[in-house]
């Protein structure tokens, strides 16, 4: 029996992750409107709470590199890619914040699951209602070459169920980004010239396909390299192309409302404001992540620099829980923070001796955490040369705890 039907003949037991939802939507609202965000002190350097190195590396690959880092939606969890094709979840602490300085030379734990993809890794998202209170919600989405879009247990590792999309000669086609609506009911997935959107609760071969070409020339075209979705439930979602262009639309009809021109690379990256008013894109081989106002969207409003002129690989942004700044890596193994209302300059730190390309903050603790690393071309030449001479601030994940004023 495949996991589909497994899944499938499995529905009228399991509670329905729409009904789930809407139940813990409400609640976080709730919870979001009582709770106040910390107010992080970037003046004051972070400190590493927590370390990992050692365990990304084997005897069959020592120069394995991280891809990306992203919290959990509850916070209880970061989740790393690879280029092992592999995922690993690793569990905050109780108690996070009560912690000491971790050294680079040692993992401060290993991860709590270990997931193996077959083939490399271009995408990955979280459930948006993720509760590790509640297993049902404990899941993430993959997109991996070759291989059709995956929904993994966060718990347990095991493949929930998959959503696979066929092409005209019907053979599955790889989807190149992934991203859960606002409401948690679909999965939007980026290919070349469309996109698909899958209903969650119907894994299969099901998908409704929106081509992102109108006519000969109008539209956005290329492979369609990241999507976002605008966290005020306004209904609009923003796609980015390797053929350089932004384009935003309208999620219930799929209309396109804008195409945004000026990145110098193709766009990997795209996030919206917290307040939904601004649109932030970034791209390979492109120094600059461009701020764009979604109310008048003929120029840009600014531009924030990072050192990523000369790498095609993909380096994620992020906006901290209260919406005030941005922090961004690059090759120069910097994280710098950037004032979103002023376009500013507002401080850097050190987080690793190479290519910062994650940091993702806590969604609500004064906290962060990065992935470093990047493809090396040197062969060992014995098998006691197996490190080649990388240390232990380099391909590594890091935990960052910020100093925060107390109200």
């Amino acid at each position: 029996m495949s996991v589909t039907e497994a899944m499938e003949e499995g529905e009228e037991e399991q509670p329905n992750l729409g009904d789930e939802a809407e139940e813990i939507g409400n609640e976080a609202k709730q919870v979001e409107e009582e709770y106040s965000w910390p107010v992080i002190r970037f003046d004051v350097p972070p400190h590493r709470a927590y370390h990992f190195c050692h365990q990304f590396r084997t005897p069959s690959n020592p120069n394995n590199f991280l891809k990306g880092v992203k919290w959990s939606p509850d916070g209880s969890c970061f989740l790393t890619s690879s280029e092992d094709n592999t995922f690993r979840v690793f569990s905050l602490p109780e108690n996070g914040s009560d912690h000491h300085e971790s050294a680079c030379d040692e993992d401060s734990y290993a991860a709590s699951i270990v997931v193996s993809e077959g083939e490399s890794i271009h995408d990955h998202c979280w459930y948006p209602y993720m509760s590790a209170s509640d297993p049902v919600t404990c899941v993430f989405a993959s997109t991996t070459r070759d291989h059709p879009i995956h929904l993994w247990d966060a718990a347990s590792g095991e493949l929930r169920c998959t959503y696979r999309a066929y092409d005209a000669v019907d053979e599955i086609t790889t989807a190149f980004s992934i991203a859960f609506n606002p409401a948690g009911t679909k999965i939007f997935a980026g290919y070349n010239k469309c996109l698909r959107a899958f209903d969650v609760h119907r894994p299969g071969r099901d998908f409704e396909q929106y081509s992102t070409i109108k006519g000969n020339k109008e539209g956005q075209s290329g492979i369609i390299a990241a999507i976002a979705f605008c966290p005020t439930h306004t209904g609009m979602l923003a796609t980015g192309s390797y053929s350089r262009t932004t384009a935003i639309y309208r999620e219930d009809n799929m209309e396109l409302l804008y195409i945004l021109h000026g990145q110098e690379g193709g766009v990997t990256s795209v996030q919206f404001s917290k307040d939904g008013n601004f649109l932030y894109t970034g791209g390979r081989k492109d120094p600059y992540i461009l701020c764009w106002d979604i109310r008048n969207t003929v120029n840009t409003v600014y531009k924030l620099y990072r050192s990523t002129e000369t790498t095609n690989q993909r380096i994620f942004f992020d906006i901290e829980p209260g919406g005030r700044h941005l922090g961004t890596g690059g090759q120069d193994g910097l994280v710098h923070i950037y004032d979103l209302q002023t376009g500013q300059w507002i401080s850097c730190f050190q987080a690793a001796s190479d290519t910062i390309n994650g940091f993702s903050f806590h969604p609500f603790l004064p906290m962060a955490a990065s992935s470093s690393g990047h493809r090396r071309f040197g062969i060992p030449e014995s098998n006691e040369d197996l490190s080649l001479g990388i240390s232990g601030n380099e391909n590594c994940a890091s935990v960052w705890s910020f100093s925060y004023l107390s109200s």
